[in-house]
């Protein structure tokens, strides 16, 4: 199954990021750290026009360490391009983007040229929270759900640094199938626009592989891999005491319970791609939405033409 989530004001805000880029210096996208690849905006790449760009990789303290080193350097490899791992909570880590700044528009600064910062990502990636910790005080909404921030708000972090706080915005179409699991398990799709079940045996199929102790340490499982996802669900289920009755196991309550025990960090730190996968599954999408393009014009061509009204 597909997932896809573009709701109205998402059309709205990349109306907006094309008009408000012109008269920015750096922009600063918020990558959710568990899933970099997975949550970087391809629509973005061609709105910010080779501006500055600073990836953050937020939600760092519930991500594998390790994986998240990977990711900072891939994305600290390209040119015009800085990268830092931050818990938005940390007030001193979060002080470092004022600096990275900088660092990328040297020529900024001062009450007579005042930095001027975009900040974008997806929805519930922690944008608004970010910017309170920077702030001291709750300057942008925040919420636990996708789509909280409806417009653009105007942040003074100093007298000559503005940041610009956008909604979250996904892409008007998710060509990696992949992604669109790890952005729904990770909670910035609205939860109408998925199965939560699909999503927790898409989720279980990747950790088994590659997080087994994780899972046993929570679920108390034997031998993780030698489950398959459906198994396990299954298993978690009956550990975790979703059962109907007849000795059922409520299939939907026990993905609800994966879902929130990696979105809350009881599994531990975990993170669902590396750059080399997200790398791979990228080209697959990118051949997989080429080959749909070309059927899709051989059926347009092939429709029979409307005949001329007498």
């Amino acid at each position: 199954m597909a997932i896809q989530w573009f709701p109205g004001h998402m059309h709205l805000t990349r109306k907006a990021i094309g008009e408000r880029i012109k008269d920015i210096d750096v922009v600063i996208e918020m990558l959710d750290a568990r899933l970099p690849g997975s949550s970087a905006n391809p629509m973005l790449a061609e709105l910010i026009q080779g501006k500055p760009a600073l990836k953050v990789l937020s939600k760092q303290d519930l991500a594998d360490p390790a994986r998240t080193a990977l990711w900072l350097a891939h994305y600290n490899a390209m040119p015009g391009v800085r990268a830092l791992g931050l818990d938005t909570s940390m007030t001193s880590p979060a002080k470092a983007l004022i600096d990275a700044c900088q660092q990328l528009a040297p020529s900024r600064g001062g009450m007579t040229k005042p930095m001027r910062v975009l900040m974008c990502g997806i929805p519930n990636v922690g944008k608004s929270t970010l910017i309170n910790t920077l702030k001291g005080k709750r300057a942008a909404k925040t919420g636990d759900e996708a789509g909280v921030t409806k417009l653009e708000q105007r942040i003074t972090l100093a007298d000559d640094f503005y940041v610009y706080d956008t909604p979250g915005v996904l892409w008007p179409r998710i060509i990696v199938a992949q992604s669109g699991y790890n952005l729904a398990a990770s909670g910035a799709i609205g939860v109408n626009a998925f199965d939560e079940e699909e999503v927790a045996l898409e989720l279980l199929n990747y950790l088994i592989p590659h997080y087994p102790q994780a899972l046993q340490a929570r679920y108390k499982a034997n031998d993780v891999p030698s489950h398959s996802d459906e198994q396990l669900l299954e298993a978690i289920g009956r550990q975790r005491g979703a059962v109907q009755s007849g000795g059922r196991v409520n299939t939907a309550k026990a993905a609800d319970i994966v879902i929130h025990d990696f979105r809350s960090g009881a599994l531990g730190r975990l993170t669902l791609e590396t750059p080399q996968e997200f790398t791979q599954w990228l080209a697959k999408g990118k051949q997989a939405d080429a080959e749909r393009a070309v059927r899709k014009e051989g059926t347009e061509k092939n429709k029979p033409k409307k005949k001329p009204r007498p």
